[in-house]
């Protein structure tokens, strides 16, 4: 297997004398070679950093010869002034692994990815420019991408093929096409890849229907979001008609597909993805799959669909990948390894597949203490006085650059009783109290007489595409009436759930027999020896979030389809653990910790 070096940076340049990827006939070639890309999506965002070695392992022993990865922009500079390449977003060590591992990479740096993402990956606090204009040469976007890259790109600029590394081609921005508000903007973000130091060959990736639109002078387009046979067929005619007769890519062949809370889990059978695959493949087409391992969206990491109704994507990633969502095997990932084992090299036997690591059962963690939402507030980050309604993105929080993902609660005053109208100002969901006192959800009859009114506004997710990116302001984001006046005189609270937040409670309460809620609940998982991984469910309970050792794992909502979280072995250590669910309506006394997943009843990819 080829190896690269292990300091890769340090590596002489005038060693290399072969040619890295080159697009300039029909078939791609790679050292002067004729060259199949064979790739596959993994997030190393997405996947815990104690399992990096072992999902990319399993990428090898299946044949595939390619990883691409996303940069998630919103994760690495979740503050104008913050960066974070550290720990789970260490991309160098990511990057360095898979070249220790022998497999090329495609880096896919946007500043947009959409990935499923909340906002695609772009950080929310750009939104608190009324102005702002996303993936266009707005002035403030443009200055904070330039920002952005000068961090990012030097991190990689050594990891390219021509200094000794295993990138071999960069894809500018994503599925441009579909947006294509900004004819300038494409060019602009490829000139800031290149001046950075970036030389290998540039991709644009675009679906079938805005192929031509998304393209860039100097790039290669290659095809995106392939389900059907038919679709590999055109992306082909596409890519053969295009000037130069440039080499065939499918850059997102889709394995399977995300889930919405209140949808049911999307599956693709096999039989047919395999297919589709070894179609494109014989027509001499290289292929990317998208996605080959999902992995979770821990925290609130997740999107939502915005059209043609608002729907916010689970934590779950698991995608009906190739490697589930807990890194196991799957029907999918045998055949593809026998599929695969025939396009490698002759004389190349492709390696053993990694063993599988054991999940576990636990005893059930007996929830014994108890937090009001009331009585968290003094741990929360405000209070901020406002005349008006705030949205998320422009509250005076976390050094002035807005609340991001999570909560807020916003209270003012009534003196009677009346009707509530929100028009279309919340977003995404508000349960309605008064004097506390849950009554449901915006829009409903207030009867009584009241003093204090507070709104639990939650961002369930950004939109992670479409046109109206500049329009995923959270929180309440314009006037509520009240008997047609509109409300004044607002407390908010920033309640974004962070880890410094959850460590702050004390002192807790015993449990009460009828608690309140929305409220927080602590119980204790021992886990004996080395932590296995684990699934938590939540029976009893309504909808809410999950803390493990003060870790975000995620949203629960009985709705479903999603019924269990995935909780790896590296987040719990030996001994005692703490759980922590804030639950909004309704609890039970006990979770759950089982050796299998529930996503919910399945429906087929049509």
């Amino acid at each position: 297997m080829r190896r690269f070096f292990q300091s890769v940076p340090q590596m002489d340049v005038k060693t290399i004398k072969k040619m890295g990827l080159n697009t300039n006939s029909s078939q791609f070639t790679l050292e002067e070679k004729p060259f199949c890309i064979l790739g596959g999506s993994v997030h190393y965002f997405r996947v815990p950093r104690p399992y990096w070695r072992d999902r990319l392992m399993k990428m090898v022993a299946c044949g595939i010869n390619t990883l691409t990865t996303y940069v998630p922009w919103s994760l690495h500079q979740p503050e104008k002034d913050v960066f974070n390449f550290h720990t789970q977003l260490d991309l160098e060590a990511y990057i360095s692994l898979a070249a220790e591992l022998g497999l090329w990479v495609i880096l896919c740096p946007g500043p947009y990815i959409s990935a499923d993402m909340d906002l695609g990956g772009l950080p929310s606090w750009l939104l608190r420019d009324e102005n702002m204009r996303l993936r266009t040469m707005h002035p403030g976007f443009i200055q904070a991408v330039n920002t952005y890259f000068d961090k990012l790109i030097p991190k990689v600029v050594p990891f390219q093929f021509n200094k000794g590394g295993p990138i071999i081609a960069v894809q500018i921005e994503n599925e441009y096409g579909s947006f294509a508000k900004d004819q300038r903007y494409m060019l602009f973000i490829k000139e800031a890849l290149q001046s950075r130091g970036i030389s290998e060959v540039f991709l644009t990736s675009d679906n079938i229907n805005s192929f031509k639109s998304g393209g860039v002078d100097g790039g290669t387009s290659v095809c995106t979001c392939i389900l059907t046979e038919k679709q590999s067929l055109t992306c082909y005619l596409l890519s053969q008609s295009s000037p130069g007769n440039k080499p065939s890519l499918v850059m997102e062949y889709w394995t399977g597909w995300y889930d919405t809370w209140g949808d049911l889990h999307h599956v693709l059978a096999p039989e047919d993805m395999v297919s589709t695959v070894r179609n494109i493949l014989r027509r001499g087409m290289s292929v990317n799959l998208y996605m080959f391992h999902g992995g979770s969206s821990f925290g609130f990491m997740n999107g939502a669909d915005s059209d043609p109704s608002y729907r916010a994507l689970i934590s779950s990633y698991d995608y009906d990948a190739p490697l589930s969502e807990a890194g196991g095997y799957t029907a999918k990932y045998h055949l593809l390894r026998d599929l695969f084992s025939q396009f490698n090299p002759k004389g190349h036997n492709l390696p053993d597949m990694p063993k599988l690591r054991h999940s576990d059962s636990y005893e059930t963690a007996i929830m014994f203490q108890h937090l009001s939402l009331w009585d968290a507030l003094s741990f929360a980050e405000g209070p901020f006085m406002s005349s008006k309604p705030v949205n998320m993105e422009n509250l005076p929080a976390n050094n002035g650059n807005g609340q991001s993902y999570g909560y807020t609660l916003y209270e003012t005053t009534i003196t009677r009783g009346g009707m509530l109208q929100s028009g279309d100002n919340v977003r995404d969901r508000a349960m309605v109290f008064v004097d506390r006192k849950y009554i449901g959800l915006l829009k409903r009859q207030i009867l009584e007489l009241a003093r204090t009114l507070s709104f639990l506004v939650e961002n369930c997710g950004r939109a992670h595409q479409g046109k109206d990116l500049d329009k995923q302001r959270k929180g309440l984001v314009g006037d509520i009436l009240f008997n047609g006046i509109p409300l004044r005189g607002f407390t908010i609270y920033s309640l974004d759930m962070k880890l410094n937040f959850i460590e702050r409670f004390a002192p807790w309460q015993n449990l009460p027999e009828s608690p309140s809620f929305p409220g927080f609940f602590m119980g204790r998982v021992f886990v004996y020896s080395y932590p296995s991984d684990t699934f938590v469910k939540l029976p009893g309970w309504g909808k809410g979030v999950v803390f493990i050792n003060s870790l975000n794992l995620g949203r629960y909502w009985s709705l479903g389809p999603q019924q269990s979280l995935y909780l790896p072995g590296p987040f719990l250590h030996s001994g005692m653990n703490q759980i922590i669910v804030f639950e909004e309506k309704e609890g039970d006394s006990s979770v759950q910790f089982e050796d299998s997943p529930d996503l919910g009843m399945e429906t087929e990819i049509e």
